[in-house]
């Protein structure tokens, strides 16, 4: 505190009620291919339902639905997990083609000032799923409604009950041209005011080359029917966007631009639709079902990039389809527009026709490749700004089907964890070690030879095999690898007891949604697994699937090559370095060490009573921050645990003995 000169009380806060925060444990990261969803960007995902909504469905190409899988097999114990998208040879649907863009960072640095090179609109994720979208705008209040007047009436006697074609008079001489999508009905006056089909809506279909005759279905009708009633010859016509009906009005002029002088015109009302029903299950194309295929709808939105709301938000188009909108992206103005995108005093033109985008070129690719992988798991490197502790393999067999390939994709995986060192990574087999092998002696040996390969790590688990379960999205059965589950043990571990219990055997190990093993070991098998670093899931009958093993992947015999240990460790770790960065700046002096001590030792004194450790020693004085370690501006504490350790072997000594004989003769 500073020197006071003159008299006076001055009050100060010290705060001594520091602890050892609580962090997290059970966060679970992977990568791998999906149907949509970012590219190369981390997403948390809290439950199966933000899984298919975020990233799709599972499929059956390159054995991607092992990723999927993966990520809800985990989130079947727990309900956080990052998951990222790897980049492949995969585009975005546009308007003119396809084009990649990752993410919204991508967008916004890339694209969100009409670079796009794809037309007007692209969808908001790669994959042939952004082909089913369509797009339309309504710019003005003449492409909303149009009275067509005397030039184009019906020009044929009698149009007959049931017709689907009609032709009209001179429509491109006339100004207008037709365009599929359009709403007519029909009136016997100029005036609109006296119908002569009952106020009925017939959408255009097709419109011929001479843009006069026009094959037509009666609107929402499933049947598609032609005309309801006899029209005749020189009926008027009044021409509706498509979706006018799902709008309260035809755009005009905004409030804000009317109060700020700032033109005329700006409005506009957008539309986003499913073109082919894949992704509604409704296909705009097919009569009745136009409204259902709706999916967004965006109303009185500006053209002017300056245009507010009441509220102060930006109401500029584009602005809004990138905030709200979860299936498209703006990339360009409508080149028929005038002064659209600046904020001007003068008046925004369009072309008084609505425009029907129908987007094309999206890709997928599911063949990733082992770099690529390897790009997507690297996301998971920055510790500082994402917090994992689990990190699941997934599929390795998504780059290659052999002892070779899984041994590419486990070292570049215990690679993230040994540089992160504070999460464990959870691999299983390559696919055809054990599904569609008869023999269990083979599936050992594929196992074991396969993972012998593979680097000693404490950061790494190893599991046997795939389970069997439903896929409903795709009713059909599959076998899916065991990492998630394995590593969801380690988060149910974590909920109903602490990190540093293991995760193994019939209390805490029983696996779930599986129907049977690929791969069921006995005991000799287990203990091959075993000596090869390999945790066995086992189908025990009526006990169901159990993990039963808790080793990491370190091949030295240590304390750490224990699950439950190596996790103690990274709690003890991660929690006792977040509470020694407020002793950064200080004073090495005994007055910090001494807080110090009195930080972590009731903290570990917890971990005591919770069963994690059997006794422990936090050394922080002037025998280990000496002189030279204070004027390297230095701060040491060592501390020492002794880990609780898991049973894993059980020896029961029955013993018989004669009817005379004490037991405490024999039993000492």
């Amino acid at each position: 505190m500073g020197f006071q000169v003159s008299p006076g009380v001055q009050v100060n806060e010290i705060d001594l009620t520091n602890v050892v925060p609580a962090v997290a444990t059970s966060i679970g990261a992977t990568a791998g291919a999906f149907q949509k969803g970012p590219v190369s960007s981390p997403v948390l995902i809290t439950s199966e339902e933000e899984l298919l909504r975020i990233f799709g469905k599972p499929q059956n190409t390159s054995n991607q639905f092992e990723s999927w899988f993966t990520v809800a097999n985990f989130l079947a114990y727990t309900d956080a997990c990052y998951v990222t998208r790897a980049e492949s040879g995969i585009t975005n649907a546009g308007a003119t083609g396809g084009v990649l863009i990752r993410d919204d960072d991508h967008y916004e640095n890339s694209f969100n000032t009409g670079q796009g090179s794809v037309g007007e609109w692209a969808a908001r994720t790669a994959g042939t799923h952004g082909n089913s979208l369509g797009v339309s705008i309504c710019a003005t209040a003449t492409a909303y409604q149009q009275s067509l007047g005397a030039n184009n009436q019906v020009d044929q006697a009698d149009v007959a009950v049931g017709d689907t074609t009609i032709q009209v008079d001179d429509a491109d001489a006339s100004g207008y041209a037709f365009n599929v999508g359009d709403l007519i009905s029909f009136y016997s006056d100029s005036l609109y005011t006296t119908p002569a089909d009952n106020y009925r809506e017939y959408e255009v279909t097709s419109v011929d080359t001479s843009g006069n005759l026009l094959t037509i279905r009666l609107k929402d009708d499933p049947n598609g029917a032609g005309l309801q009633t006899a029209i005749a010859d020189d009926a008027y016509i009044l021409r509706r966007w498509k979706f006018y009906d799902l709008f309260n009005g035809a755009p005009g002029t905004s409030a804000w631009a009317t109060a700020n002088g700032r033109g005329t015109g700006d409005e506009l009302h957008v539309v986003v639709y499913d073109t082919t029903g894949d992704i509604t299950g409704y296909d705009n194309d097919v009569a009745g079902q136009r409204t259902s295929s709706v999916i967004e709808t965006y109303s009185n939105l500006s053209k002017n990039s300056s245009a507010k709301s009441p509220q102060g938000d930006s109401i500029y188009y584009p602005d809004v389809i990138f905030r709200q909108s979860a299936f498209v992206y703006w990339m360009d103005h409508n080149t028929s527009g005038t002064n659209w995108g600046t904020d001007t005093t003068s008046a925004y033109t369009a072309v008084d026709t609505p425009t029907l985008t129908t987007l094309s070129g999206g890709t997928d690719d599911y063949a990733v490749t082992a770099g690529e992988m390897q790009t997507a798991f690297e996301k998971y490197l920055d510790s500082d700004n994402i917090d994992v502790n689990l990190i699941l393999g997934g599929s390795s067999s998504l780059t290659s089907d052999d002892a070779a390939g899984q041994d590419t994709f486990v070292t570049m995986l215990t690679n993230v964890v040994e540089t992160r060192r504070d999460c464990v990574g959870f691999v299983s087999p390559y696919r055809s070690a054990t599904v569609g092998v008869t023999d269990s002696n083979t599936q050992t040996d594929n196992v074991t030879e396969a993972f012998d390969l593979c680097p000693s790590s404490s950061y790494m688990v190893f599991d046997s095999g795939y389970k069997y379960m439903y896929d409903k999205y795709n009713d059909v059965y599959r076998f899916v690898p065991m990492n998630g589950d394995t590593a969801g043990l380690c988060a149910y571990t974590d909920r109903v007891a602490d990190a540093w219990f293991s995760p193994g055997g019939l209390n805490r190990g029983n696996v779930r949604n599986a129907i049977k093993l690929s791969y069921n070991p006995n005991k000799a098998n287990r203990d091959f697994l075993y000596r090869a670093r390999v945790n066995p899931v086992v189908n025990f009958p009526g006990q169901g699937v159990v993990l039963f093993g808790d080793k990491t992947a370190l091949s030295k015999p240590s304390a750490f090559d224990r699950i439950n240990v190596r996790r103690l460790f990274l709690v003890l770790e991660k929690a006792i370095a977040t509470a020694s960065k407020f002793q950064l700046f200080e004073f090495n002096d005994e007055f910090t060490r001494a807080q110090f001590r009195n930080l972590i030792e009731p903290f570990l004194r917890d971990v005591q009573g919770r069963r994690g450790i059997t006794d422990f020693l936090v050394k922080c004085d002037a025998t280990n921050n000496t002189g030279e370690v204070i004027d390297r501006n230095e701060f040491v504490a060592d501390i020492f645990v002794k880990p609780a350790r898991s049973i894993n072997f059980i020896t029961l000594n029955f013993i018989a003995t004669r009817t005379g004989v004490a037991f405490s003769e024999v039993g000492g």
